[in-house]
């Protein structure tokens, strides 16, 4: 069977912000349907395709869901939708049940969604799969290999090749920020013709590199609210010390989501702080917008500037022009919990590479084993036996995801 002419269309659940819409759309996927459950997060969705440029066919076919993703029935919901035709079902799945931060109870964790996920794609029998999630699932490697293996097997009895369980660092794609991601990629055993990871980029972007305009853009709208030729110098010398340590470090720590029980967002825990001091930069907090800033808590601090909203959303790879709806606590969140864009390009031009090529099919040289002897139901169940609930994330959990 040739590759279709047919433009290669995606549906992602657990959409978050975009970070993976923003990277697949880069790398010439175009969205059906973007499933999210965080009432912020999907205004952000719907914001973005209502204005941005370059999006006119998401204007006119994509859905943006604000519905928990165990409800999302996609061959009802998306007009015209047929089985086998879409090419890429995507997701970054709630990491907390393997995040090396939490308890790590993966299968017997209630917000694991691996199973609904699974349920998903044996009902479209889209040609590809993406599934991101934290290193943890990986790492250490005997943790759940067990579980790994029911996952592949699950998939590779509904038909799929095993591309493999990769972990990328996002700093590897230009992402100035150390960001290991689990990916698992498997293509459709009728359309495979092989596969290749993406290789990493030689020239890491650091955190001088990505925020040296905005910094000094923000230290420049300050000075000009000055009229002390003292105070201007003060600013000046605050944003030259900034630059001077930015320029001796490389990439940023981890960005968290923050907790939504325990109040605003910061950038991270105790080690995460520390390395963000070393570049020069306050992580006790997030700055304010500009027509609310407190100068010596957001620029001037002997312990350097906090980051805004829009610097910390640079650190994860989006574009400059990409908006976040909601207060500053909530546009940080989302930033915090997203999967980069740039890593998702990446994965994406591999996948689209080879739901591209042509020539036949690819024999399974492992198709002998495909028996479903793994497979466990009691862990990943069917769609008949999902429970229902919510997949949004709890007050409990908000430290870890991401």
């Amino acid at each position: 069977m040739a590759p279709s002419a047919e433009p290669l269309t995606s549906i992602e659940i657990c959409a978050g912000a975009g970070g993976q819409a923003v990277g697949l759309h880069a790398a010439g996927f175009k969205h059906l349907a973007l499933v999210e459950i965080d009432k912020h997060a999907v205004e952000t969705l719907k914001l973005n395709l209502r204005d941005r440029a370059g999006w006119d066919y998401e204007r006119e076919h994509c859905k943006v869901l604000s519905i928990d993703v165990k409800d999302f029935k996609p061959l009802s919901e998306i007009e015209g939708l047929e089985r086998e035709e879409l090419a890429l079902l995507a997701g970054g799945v709630p990491c907390p049940p393997f995040s090396i931060a939490g308890k790590q109870l993966g299968a017997d964790d209630e917000r694991d969604l691996f199973p609904t996920m699974l349920n998903l794609v044996e009902d479209l029998r889209p040609k590809a799969v993406m599934i991101e999630n934290v290193r943890g699932i990986l790492e250490p490697d005997h943790k759940f290999k067990g579980y790994r293996e029911q996952i592949v097997q699950r998939l590779r009895s509904a038909g799929y090749r095993f591309c493999g369980w990769k972990v990328l660092e996002a700093g590897d794609f230009a992402v100035p920020q150390l960001r290991p991601r689990a990916i698992l990629v498997m293509i459709r055993s009728d359309v495979y013709r092989g596969f290749d990871w993406p290789e990493p980029n030689d020239q890491p972007v650091t955190v001088a590199n990505a925020l040296q305009k905005t910094m000094r853009n923000r230290y420049t709208a300050y000075k000009r609210t000055l009229s002390d030729p003292l105070d201007v110098q003060e600013a000046e010398a605050a944003y030259q010390r900034w630059l001077r340590k930015a320029k001796q470090g490389s990439i940023a720590p981890t960005l968290v989501g923050g907790s939504k029980k325990h109040g605003g967002a910061d950038l991270g825990p105790t080690r995460a702080k520390k390395a963000w001091a070393a570049l020069g930069v306050d992580g006790m907090g997030v700055a304010n917008d500009m027509d609310k800033v407190v100068p010596q808590r957001d620029l001037l601090s002997d312990t350097g500037p906090m980051l805004t909203v829009r610097q910390a959303a640079i650190i994860q790879g989006f574009p400059e022009n990409w908006e976040f709806y909601g207060g500053k606590t909530a546009r940080y969140r989302q930033v915090g919990n997203a999967f980069p864009p740039l890593v998702a390009e990446a994965v994406g031009r591999a996948i689209a590479e080879a739901l591209n090529r042509t020539g036949p099919v690819l024999p399974d040289p492992e198709e002998a084993l495909n028996d479903g002897s793994l497979l466990t139901r009691s862990l990943l169940p069917t769609q008949e036996a999902n429970p229902s609930g919510s997949h949004g994330v709890s007050d409990e959990e908000s430290t870890l995801v991401g």
